[in-house]
């Protein structure tokens, strides 16, 4: 994702929700997941590069210790048509079999980047996988998607 389009999804953001309510709604979710993985050794699996922030402030909001793991994938051609292909650039360095894994995204529109990475995630036998995502985008899916944790529902035109 270029820095342009960083840029203009941040000024989309704002006009939806502000920092605040950004900022509240992650306290809640780390307060959900810190419950749900009581007592559990839990790996977040961040998704590059547009996961970063929200997953940095995730993790500083759980009440439990985690392990922090990145991915990056692509999957879109030229600008922001999807080439119907997903690549992986950047694998995880650790194991995952037998382990509860939290993968943390920004956005989940459209399904296909998460959907690769969530069949690749399952054939590695984690313990749990589960999907924790800021924003959740009303749009028709690739893959039927529903996340375990979202931030927000948020319109396709954002």
């Amino acid at each position: 994702m270029s820095l342009q389009r960083n840029t203009q999804d941040n000024a989309r953001l704002s006009l939806l929700l502000s920092p605040e309510a950004i900022a509240a709604r992650v306290k809640d979710l780390a307060i959900q997941i810190s419950r749900d993985y009581a007592g559990n050794d839990l790996l977040l699996v961040g998704v590059l590069k547009g996961a970063f922030v929200f997953l940095a402030d995730l993790m500083r909001a759980l009440e439990i210790p985690v392990q922090v793991e990145f991915v990056r994938l692509a999957s879109y051609g030229t600008g922001t048509a999807s080439a119907g292909r997903v690549c992986m650039i950047l694998d995880l360095a650790v194991s995952i079999a037998g382990r509860h894994v939290l993968i943390v995204e920004d956005v989940l529109d459209t399904g296909l980047t998460l959907g690769v990475l969530l069949e690749r995630l399952r054939a590695r036998q984690p313990a749990s996988l589960k999907l924790c995502v800021l924003l959740n985008k009303r749009v028709k899916r690739v893959y039927e998607i529903i996340p375990d944790y979202t931030g927000f529902e948020v319109p396709d035109g954002f």
